[in-house]
């Protein structure tokens, strides 16, 4: 046991590109979960109904984020094989359709909330205040889908590539931009007007639109691997889309049934009341911070493991995939106990209700308890399944098992014994348990090592 703790740290190869691809990931989303923390604090200046309204709102962005991020994600596991056999004309080809169905998807999700935002939030919420308070939010944030649509897919193309140092300062940049528009728009500092939660949206859509700029003048000046010309984006046939998307739609629908099935977890907690929604609220933006580290380490693992197996070493992929879950088990194991030390002083910066406060400290205990688990089935998912093409397994493993255990145990508990917020989310870790056995059983098969980039060419 202790060897295989150790091996990852022993193997100076995997570490040496751990820290070359992952380091930079870890500080954008180290930047990204702390301003989003300072911003949940801005608006929980305003009161519980403004940060329920905000998290309700938040979750129609959250639903094209998982879409994007499903349709990216089975992009990238094209593009990392690529590179790896150094294919810069089906990479560029990939990112094309890649663009295509991040637009279609931002096109949906905007038109929704454009024109039928009240709707999507009665779903959530049977207080009036939030939900008019919340529709008008989403009204001005969702003008960002569009841009987000953009930058995600050249970003993510980039990092299969090993860029990862461009898009991190692009992106710290632009989220330092949009704290400091949201705390002049929300309190009116800095000369501007005061829009309280308003402006948090405007400041939103500001940033967005400068990244994607930023993000495409950059590509094309220094001409990347993917600064693909519209014909480049737009060169393939029905034969090669069909082989690209075949494997692609599994995850496309994975993260969809996941993100529906997250927001389903939502809805449950902001139909128990305003405070119970806040508390899940605050405790999210304290989570992101726990994450910063594993998305970081998920994420290398995915461009490392496809790239060899890209590349016809599979032995390694396999090797690679398995000092990545012993850093999750080890690391998340430590961070849950570092949570545990931060708790009370974080809490106590937020202005919200003793009872908000008292519930968000019990949900934390149990966020440290499982966040191991958590954090190796998010490697699991992301950088080992689907580098590996196994994406079929990968959409039951995540977008079913949420419905067969988590959502109906977290109904159980709400609504059949009337617990409180915290046990309802420690029900909803039912979920996490079931697909941590599975995902461990499936990744020791290896059944899911499969060469794409080979398939795609028909080889």
């Amino acid at each position: 046991m202790l060897a295989k703790i150790i091996s990852p740290y022993r193997d100076r190869e995997y570490m040496d590109n751990m820290r070359r691809i992952a380091l930079p990931i870890m500080l954008q989303q180290l930047t990204f979960a702390a301003l989003n923390m300072l911003g949940v604090m801005f608006v929980g200046q305003k009161g519980e109904t403004s940060v329920a309204a905000v998290a309700l709102a938040g979750q129609i962005a959250f639903m094209v984020n998982l879409v994007h991020f499903g349709v990216i994600s089975g992009a990238a596991m094209f593009t990392a094989q690529f590179w790896g056999k150094q294919d810069i004309p089906n990479l560029r080809r990939v990112l094309g359709l890649c663009l295509m169905f991040a637009l279609l998807t931002s096109a949906i999700f905007f038109s929704i909330g454009q024109f039928a935002p009240e709707w999507f939030l009665r779903i959530y919420s049977k207080d009036a205040e939030v939900i008019r308070l919340g529709a008008d939010y989403v009204r001005v944030f969702s003008w960002t889908f569009i841009f987000m649509g953009i930058s995600a897919s050249y970003i993510f193309v980039m990092r299969s590539t090993g860029n990862v140092k461009m898009p991190t300062v692009v992106g710290v940049s632009i989220l330092l931009l949009n704290t400091v528009l949201s705390y002049g728009l929300i309190f009116g500092r800095l000369g501007l007007p005061e829009l309280g939660i308003q402006g948090a949206a405007i400041a939103a859509v500001i940033a967005r639109a400068l990244e994607c700029g930023v993000i495409l003048i950059l590509t094309y000046w220094f001409k990347l691997p993917v600064a693909a010309s519209i014909r480049e984006l737009t060169d393939f046939d029905l034969v090669f889309a069909g082989r690209v998307i075949k494997p692609m739609l599994p995850v496309i629908l994975n993260e969809l049934f996941w993100s529906l099935g997250i927001t389903t977890y939502s809805a449950i907690y902001g139909r128990m009341g305003t405070d119970a929604i806040a508390a899940i609220n605050i405790v999210g933006s304290i989570e992101q911070m726990a994450f910063v580290i594993f998305i970081g380490i998920a994420n290398a693992t995915s461009v490392l493991v496809g790239n060899r197996i890209g590349a016809g070493r599979e032995d390694e992929a396999f090797e690679y995939a398995g000092h990545s879950l012993w850093l999750g088990i080890t690391g998340g194991i430590l961070m849950g106990l570092m949570l545990q030390l931060v708790k009370t002083p974080v809490l106590s910066l937020f202005n919200v209700s003793a009872d908000v406060i008292q519930n968000a400290g019990h949900v934390i205990n149990i966020v440290s308890i499982f966040l191991w688990v958590r954090v190796n089935n998010m490697t699991i998912v992301v950088g080992i399944l689907r580098a590996g093409g196994d994406t079929k397994f990968s959409m039951i493993l995540d977008g079913f098992i949420i419905w067969i255990v988590g959502v109906p145990l977290a109904a159980l508990g709400a609504y059949v014994f009337h617990l409180p917020v915290y046990f309802v989310y420690l029900c909803a870790m039912g979920e996490e348990t079931t697909k941590w056995i599975l995902g461990i059983w499936r990744y020791r098969s290896r059944k899911w090592i499969n060469n794409l980039a080979s398939h795609v060419n028909g080889i």
